[in-house]
């Protein structure tokens, strides 16, 4: 096992053994949404990271699946294990039929399309009473059961989320080190030459969105069974920013980064609670000063000046000349 694997390895069993070391119910529950957000995070980081698409509608997509498994649940009283596949699914229906149209615009007009798509949703779900139930949200959302075990406390539920995170984890691996991941990649780094070689730019574009969208509606739904209330407030503009703002600071390319990004700015904010009406300044500088400094992330500024994780091979050696022989050495 090389030094990153161990390192992953290593980072994975800590994480699991935080609901085993934690006891205060708050932060227990800010660690399960901070994997939550995490997960949404990987989805954003195909989009943005691995593609170069920009999509500030991460939140509507959020919503989505939570409503989604929320009204499933409490509507036809299924199980959350089957909702939340279903939730998922029709979050990447929705990504699908949105991606197909916006993806044929670019850059900032990319943006705002999205942007206008997350401000419909979220219209849509404070005005249809009859579905959503309005601003006054959805109360009475089932926890997910285990056999006899019902999974209502946040100790139960981390492990939930963070079997949500790893199968998150492990699906984006195998899409960006597959032929899908390089034609992305190849998007990313020159669309026009990617055509050219005769990738179907729009195919693979869409295809991402619809992976963010599916991994978004994944972490809201996983949060609706979390937290048992949902509201439109929960999936405005701003968390779709926040969203972004997690992908830059950890590194946008790396599935570690989005997971890294979206903890530390889970947490940032309750390590500056004491400062109080001072704190979202202090986050806010924060912010600006690892975005200016750290142009690719927390990863990127650990791949700089950390040794590498990988042994590097072995250098050859230098090969020396044959010494002449001569009439002393001769003798």
């Amino acid at each position: 096992m090389n030094r990153r694997a161990l390192a992953v390895a290593v980072a994975a069993i800590l994480l699991a053994a935080f609901p085993l070391v934690v006891k205060s119910q708050y932060i227990l529950q800010v660690g399960d949404s901070a994997i939550i957000y995490a997960v949404a995070v990987i989805g954003l980081g195909i989009l943005l990271g691995f593609t170069g698409q920009m999509s500030l509608a991460q939140a509507a997509f959020f919503g989505i699946g939570a409503y989604a498994s929320a009204l499933l649940s409490i509507s036809f009283g299924w199980s959350p294990w089957v909702t939340i596949p279903l939730a998922v699914a029709f979050t990447a229906l929705v990504g699908a039929l949105v991606g197909w149209p916006c993806l044929r615009l670019s850059g900032h007009y990319l943006a705002l399309a999205t942007i206008g798509f997350g401000i419909i949703v979220q219209l849509f779900l404070i005005n249809d009473k009859g579905l959503t139930n309005g601003p006054d949200g959805l109360t009475g959302i089932p926890p997910p059961k285990l056999g006899p075990l019902t999974l209502d406390t946040y100790q139960t539920y981390f492990y939930v989320v963070y079997g949500a995170l790893l199968l998150s984890i492990y699906v984006a691996w195998r899409v960006k080190h597959s032929r899908i991941g390089r034609a992305l990649e190849a998007i990313r780094e020159n669309e026009i030459a990617a055509q050219a070689m005769g990738i179907d730019t729009t195919r693979y574009k869409v295809l991402a969105f619809v992976l963010a969208s599916a991994f978004g509606g994944l972490g809201g739904a996983l949060i609706a069974h979390m937290t048992r209330f949902i509201s439109p407030d929960s999936y405005s503009f701003d968390q779709s920013v926040v969203f972004l703002v997690m992908l830059v600071i950890g590194g946008s390319s790396t599935i570690t980064g989005a997971v890294t990004g979206a903890i530390l700015l889970t947490f940032l904010p309750e390590v500056l609670r004491p400062l109080k009406d001072s704190y979202i300044m202090v986050y806010g500088a924060a912010v600006i000063v690892m975005v200016i400094f750290m142009p690719d992330g927390l990863i990127g500024l650990v791949k700089r000046f950390a040794p590498s994780f990988e042994p590097s091979p072995p250098r050859p050696q230098a090969l020396r000349a044959p010494v002449p022989r001569t009439a002393d050495t001769a003798s």
